[in-house]
């Protein structure tokens, strides 16, 4: 069994997408498509006038990391690619995303259009923004504890501010998230325990914890105004590691994600308990698809990014 799985913020980098685009009539449809949404998001804001395809082509670098252009552009990206191979019938079964990721799936699996997405995830990454004011909150991973320790050094750390799980990724690889000053004390009680190493993430928020409940509320009237219908194959969601089967489900799961921790080493658990086999990453990055390799080392991992990528992407789909 085939799985498509998307990645999420931290995948991009300047250039991305370009030689799709440049190859597959697909991918350069989709590219329009997403342009053209993408600038109707940003009516009635001093947003700088440069398309989507600008952005992940060209960059600049400093423009593509801002949240509310990174979820679309990497959104984008996966999209294309992911039409690239669909028009060659290559199909998943079943689907998840990271994050992010999880509203590619959406759009892979039917649950709304790629336009909406589109706009709503440009949305999402301002929400986050401005959900907490910069340098309050932070992240960091930590390596070498498990998810019991690292809740444990969480509570230890709290002192009555927010921090916790953000990213179940894999075993002995957490991230957290929450407010700064707690962030760096629990990085320190997680050391004492044991952890190999604490990497703090440059990001521009403390995504998936408590903080982000203003973003979850500005967010849940846009998803549940969407035109939906019941996705074509299961999403397998960050918030419970569970499928979603209908529409209904499929939105509940994106809201509650915003403030969740990410349960990716359950979802591709999951996966992997439906009879998932080979894993195809759709979209910038080869990220996921080494954490699913510590996760279900018997897995086949394929990526498809780039027109090199395609080749080896057909041979598993004839199988």
């Amino acid at each position: 069994m085939i799985a498509f799985i998307f990645p999420g913020q931290g995948s991009q980098t300047v250039g991305m997408g370009k030689a799709l685009a440049h190859v597959f009539p697909e991918a350069r449809a989709a590219f329009d498509e997403a342009d053209a949404a993408f600038a109707a998001a940003a009516a009635g804001t001093t947003a700088p006038n440069r398309s989507l395809r600008q952005l992940c082509f060209e960059g600049p670098e400093d423009q593509l990391t801002l949240t509310e252009h990174t979820q679309p552009a990497i959104l984008a990206v996966s999209i294309a690619a992911a039409r690239v191979l669909e028009a060659r019938g290559i199909r998943p079964q079943i689907v998840a995303g990271h994050s992010l990721g999880e509203y590619s799936a959406n759009v892979a699996a039917g649950t709304f259009s790629f336009a909406d997405a589109v706009g709503i995830v440009r949305r999402r990454g301002r929400y986050m923004q401005e959900a907490v004011p910069p340098g309050l909150g932070a992240m960091a991973a930590i390596l070498g504890l498990d998810a019991a320790q690292v809740r444990g050094a969480c509570e230890a750390a709290s002192g009555g501010e927010v921090v916790g799980p953000a990213n179940i990724n894999s075993p002995g690889q957490i991230v957290i998230a929450g407010a700064a000053a707690a962030v760096d004390r629990a990085a320190a009680h997680a050391v004492a325990l044991g952890a190999r190493r604490v990497v703090p993430l440059q990001v521009s928020a403390p995504f998936h914890c408590a903080l982000m409940k203003p973003a979850e509320a500005r967010l849940e009237p846009e998803l549940r105004a969407l035109a939906v219908r019941d996705p074509g194959v299961p999403i397998v969601a960050n918030v419970d590691a569970q499928p979603k089967r209908d529409a209904r489900a499929a939105i509940d799961a994106l809201i509650g994600q915003v403030s969740a921790p990410v349960l990716w080493e359950g979802v591709v658990r999951r996966l992997a308990s439906e009879g998932v086999t080979t894993y195809v990453e759709v979209g910038p990055g080869r990220v996921l698809g080494g954490l699913v390799k510590k996760i279900q080392k018997d897995a086949q991992i394929l990526a498809f990014a780039e027109p090199g990528d395609l080749d080896a992407v057909l041979r598993a789909g004839k199988k």
